[in-house]
């Protein structure tokens, strides 16, 4: 009790607020107007985001991992998602088949995630995402987040609307003088003050948007919101949807690994068979909530690493003190309807600054990898092809059977995978070592 009566843990859970608002408050958005959803149920979206997000930090701080380590709504689902939606468009797919295929497939990813958690099999899976895997998946998980967020950045909507939509210049301007000034805060001012890039680059971009194009409020302001089941779409049956789907969900558990890991030496203890299982068991019971009410759903976020880093702040008190405002925010609707009206472009351009990280964090798990000439492949294929995949136009996905076209139009899953493989099928540190002994042995005569 003592501890919430001091000032200084408030104050540090308004920053863990800022922080898991910045990450979440676009992602509600951007789905709904992927989806053509209207914007009574965009806004009541955003209000169960900030309810479900406040609650799941809450509960994996006291019955989870038991760290300050955000539990939100995952940005690789997020990406699949609006990666699905593109394709479904290009290939003629109507979007309440594809949201009813999506909710199947999350629900059926929540019960094997929660099996995962109460069998205690995630430091089994673990050991399959080394830190090669984890290079590869960080460095095509920012790609693809990059991507989104520089679309909306230029300007250019979601879904159907992205047809034949060119990139608003007066927009994409505003946008990247927001991603420079966040960059300039983030490397030149103080430290209290770089915490706060991301806050005062969504606020004072939000304030000059709204003064440069006076935008009308796209929804009349109510005073409650409803809880609606499947507002993507009623439960369907796309084989390939839901198997992409539940792959995802299998390889979003990589987020879980890196946020659990990353922490470990701050906290100074290795992660328990006990804490996998919670966490993963929570995350699970949190994705199914995802499923039926339209929800991305939820992972631990890596992210959360370069936040204890850059406060200081391990205590788990500010954070729950940090979660439960988020909470709080989603109770009360004429926040839920003022958040909504978030210009995309702002949001994206605040959130382009803050994951062009993942590329440190891409180098770091690199840095544990020995690579010579032999071995370097097995990175360099899954990056290479992760990349060129995202870079295809759906269209030319057509010829592929619907059953697996999904999963190899996702340049993200399609490297994932390759670097599963290429990492567990072979020895690649033994490869490449006789290069070296034959060298020395060279040299060795030379000198001899």
């Amino acid at each position: 009790m003592n501890e919430l009566l001091k000032s200084s843990n408030w104050i540090s859970g308004l920053q863990w607020l800022f922080f898991i608002f910045t990450n979440i408050v676009v992602i509600p958005i951007t789905v709904g107007a992927a989806f053509e959803l209207s914007p009574g149920t965009i806004v009541n979206m955003l209000q169960l985001s900030f309810i479900v997000t406040g609650l799941a930090c809450i509960v994996q701080a006291f019955l989870g991992h038991k760290r300050a380590i955000m539990e939100g709504q995952s940005g690789l689902w997020w990406g699949i998602i609006l990666t699905l939606c593109n394709t479904a468009m290009a290939q003629g797919m109507p979007l309440p088949v594809l949201g009813g295929s999506l909710t199947v497939g999350i629900i059926i990813t929540s019960v094997i995630t929660f099996l995962i958690g109460i069998t205690g099999l995630g430091p089994h899976i673990a050991k399959l995402f080394k830190p090669a895997v984890m290079g590869v998946f960080m460095f095509l998980f920012g790609c693809q987040l990059i991507g989104i967020f520089l679309k909306g950045m230029l300007g250019i909507p979601f879904g159907n609307q992205a047809a034949g939509a060119q990139i608003n210049v007066s927009v994409a301007l505003l946008s990247i003088v927001i991603a420079i000034v966040v960059i300039v805060i983030s490397v030149k001012a103080p430290v209290n003050i770089r915490r706060y890039a991301l806050l005062i680059g969504i606020i004072g971009g939000w304030i000059i948007y709204a003064l440069i194009f006076k935008p009308e409020s796209l929804v009349a302001e109510s005073t409650s919101f409803g809880l609606e089941l499947f507002p993507l779409g009623k439960p369907a049956w796309d084989v390939g949807i839901i198997i992409t789907t539940v792959i995802a969900g299998l390889l979003n558990s990589a987020n879980t690994f890196g946020a659990l890991k990353g922490t470990e030496s701050m906290y100074e203890v290795e992660t328990t068979k006990a804490e996998y299982r919670a966490s993963f068991t929570i995350t699970g019971i949190f994705t199914f909530i995802a499923g039926i009410f339209g929800l991305v759903p939820n992972s631990p976020y890596v992210s959360s690493i370069g936040f204890l880093s850059q406060t200081g702040i391990i205590k788990r008190i500010p954070f729950v003190l940090g979660g439960f405002m988020f909470l709080v925010m989603g109770l009360i609707p004429p926040l839920g309807h003022f958040f909504s009206q978030l210009p995309l472009s702002v949001g994206s351009a605040a959130l382009f600054v803050s994951y062009v990280l993942l590329l440190n964090s891409s180098l770091n798990f690199f840095k544990q990898v020995e690579f010579n000439t032999v071995n370097i492949y097995r990175s360099a294929v899954p990056l290479f092809v992760g990349v060129v995949v995202m870079t295809l136009p759906p269209s030319y996905f057509t010829t592929i059977p619907s059953v697996i076209r999904p999963v190899l139009s996702s340049g993200l899953l399609v490297g994932i995978i390759l670097a599963l493989l290429l990492e567990n099928l072979f020895k690649w540190d033994s490869y490449g070592n006789e290069n070296k002994e034959q060298v020395k042995v060279e040299k060795n005569t030379i000198t001899e």
